[in-house]
């Protein structure tokens, strides 16, 4: 690992942040649902930006209301508040057309609108993004060229203040962020970022190009790619990083704007607690297997026949922090591990040059003095990544030394 990508993981985990707070007490929440209810009272009182009703969306695609109140409550759990907020959670879900948002596309794939888009059996997460009021999308708009510059500058203006900025993609800012232009100004990206950010009421940054630099950042960087908050200050910055970023992730953050008017709690790297405060490694299918030392130890093994941990297999769930080992992709059908590839943390800064190779992380000879393995990645520090991939590492070796589980020509044989 080159010394800058080191220097890089060295910052990112020494960050401070609070722990995740799952209960705040019977007081605070009673104040926030009396707050909730007033401002969904306010927001219904407000003209619908869009002619659409939720349930008349999801009941044509075949969800009745009973499943969409089975969505309700389990977004609520998602987001951490109490049962009582299940029926305010459905409210704002219909309110959601009240919300104006602006999506822009800089230096990316465009994998994220895709992953919204190419859902064969939309969830109630999908649905809901038909629900919002979508000032502009330039890549799925039919407007183009100078007809989309107006469309863009109509919404800039008369939704001065209240707009949700989406930001998909990195922003290049090598030879003054001339790698990336925009509309017939020749707007750099890095312009563009800063002029519709200024007058946004916050700006959520999708994906691990938006969020960090992604894959545009990685080494050696010729476009000097970085992420949505290295450039906005003094506004409100969500990161809902991940290579997709989850629709459900997405929609939470929405959905916690129109309940309360604010942001959710962030940890240090900006991205809200409720998806990203804890381990995939914690939620791991497969974790009873690293708990009993039994690895896949090459492609098409015993150990992958029987779907054993893919730690060995350079598998960096214990230090990745997301959610997607219980909400999945792909309409909820699966994720990366299910399918038995192991995570490459798409979800954490540098991931292309830190994560993202088949081999444990034990062999990146990153070296720090204290920490534990199941801490928060707010008390993470340089301890823990040093402190798990140590652990991790002691934990792979003893159970390879006392042989948990050989397999020797086909046949297993107990230690």
């Amino acid at each position: 690992m080159a010394y800058d990508s080191q220097e890089m993981v060295k910052k990112v985990f020494n960050q401070n942040s609070a722990r995740v707070d799952t209960n705040k007490g019977e007081e605070f929440y009673n104040n926030l649902f009396e707050k909730t209810k007033a401002r969904l009272s306010k927001l219904r009182k407000q003209p619908a930006l869009k002619d659409i009703d939720i349930i008349d969306i999801v009941e044509s695609e075949g969800v009745n209301r009973r499943d969409f109140m089975k969505w309700a409550s389990a977004t609520t759990a998602t987001l951490m508040l109490p049962p009582m907020f299940t029926p305010l959670v459905a409210e704002a879900a219909e309110l959601m057309n009240r919300l104006p948002v602006i999506w822009i596309e800089l230096q990316d794939c465009a994998g994220n609108s895709e992953a919204l888009l190419r859902s064969s059996t939309p969830t109630v997460d999908d649905l809901i993004f038909d629900v919002l009021s979508l000032e502009f999308h330039e890549t799925i708009m039919a407007a183009a060229g100078h007809q989309a510059d107006a469309q863009l500058e109509d919404a800039v203006e008369h939704f001065k203040g209240k707009y949700l900025l989406f930001v998909e993609g990195a922003i290049p800012t090598a030879m003054n962020g001339q790698y990336g232009t925009i509309g017939a100004s020749g707007e750099t990206f890095q312009e563009h970022l800063m002029r519709l950010s200024k007058d946004a009421a916050a700006v959520v940054a999708v994906g691990s190009c938006a969020t960090f630099g992604g894959i545009p950042a990685a080494a050696p960087n010729p476009t000097g790619a970085v992420g949505v908050m290295d450039l906005v200050k003094g506004k409100p910055v969500i990161n809902i990083p991940a290579c997709p970023a989850n629709p459900a992730n997405m929609v939470g953050v929405v959905l916690h704007y129109v309940l309360t008017g604010q942001v959710p709690e962030l940890d240090s790297l900006l991205r809200p607690k409720f998806a990203f405060g804890y381990r995939i490694h914690d939620n791991c299918e497969r974790r009873a297997h690293f708990d009993a030392g039994e690895y896949v130890e090459e492609w098409g093994d015993e150990g992958a026949k029987n779907n054993w941990c893919l730690y060995k297999m350079g598998c960096k769930g214990p230090m990745t922090f997301n959610n997607c080992s219980i909400i999945r992709y792909n309409d909820g059908a699966n994720w990366p591990i299910g399918v038995g590839r192991g995570c490459i943390g798409c979800s954490e800064p540098d991931f292309w040059d830190k994560y993202a190779y088949e081999r444990p992380m034990a062999d990146a000879h990153i070296k720090a003095p204290t920490g534990g393995v199941e801490k928060t990645v707010d008390e993470f520090g340089l301890g823990l990544l040093t402190a798990t991939t140590i652990g991790i590492g002691v934990h792979a070796i003893a159970s390879a030394v006392v042989g948990k589980r050989s397999v020797n020509n086909g046949e297993s044989e107990e230690a």
